[in-house]
């Protein structure tokens, strides 16, 4: 008797992320994109998977406590970012270069990055749940 060969589709959400990979790489080579926007690209992409993973774990502990507590764990990032730099004359790159470590200050800088994306992100959800149309992801500072 034959066997069926297994058919394994790739889940939309794998599909839309390899479609963004492969739009950013187009868009590079169209727009001669400076490497440190492509760098950017690529911190958003693990951002994204990151929090991704992070959510599987610990779901949105993160603003359990309402927007008060959302902000105070942003600042308590502030804080200790502040901590590690004051020691190098606020020169985050010198502080960055002196500290190798996993969970040193390039760790609190991601940290920090991905609760600010979280917190705009639970924002415009908010606003589009409640019809509004803020249109604030395409603001220009």
């Amino acid at each position: 008797m034959a066997r069926k060969k297994k058919v394994t589709q790739e889940r939309h959400e794998d599909y839309m992320k390899r479609r963004l990979d492969d739009t950013r790489i187009v868009i590079a080579k169209e727009e001669k994109t400076s490497n440190i926007i492509l760098v950017v690209g690529k911190l958003s992409k693990e951002d994204v998977d990151a929090l991704h993973e992070a959510e599987q774990s610990y779901g949105d502990s993160w603003r359990q406590r309402g927007g008060i507590g959302a902000f105070m764990m942003l600042a308590r990032k502030w804080d200790r970012l502040e901590k590690q730099v004051n020691e190098f004359g606020y020169d985050i790159f010198d502080a960055i270069d002196d500290d190798a470590r996993d969970e040193g200050v390039l760790d609190d800088i991601r940290d920090l990055r991905r609760y600010l994306l979280l917190v705009e992100s639970h924002m415009l959800l908010s606003w589009e749940k409640q019809g509004l149309d803020m249109n604030l992801g395409s603001q220009d500072d």
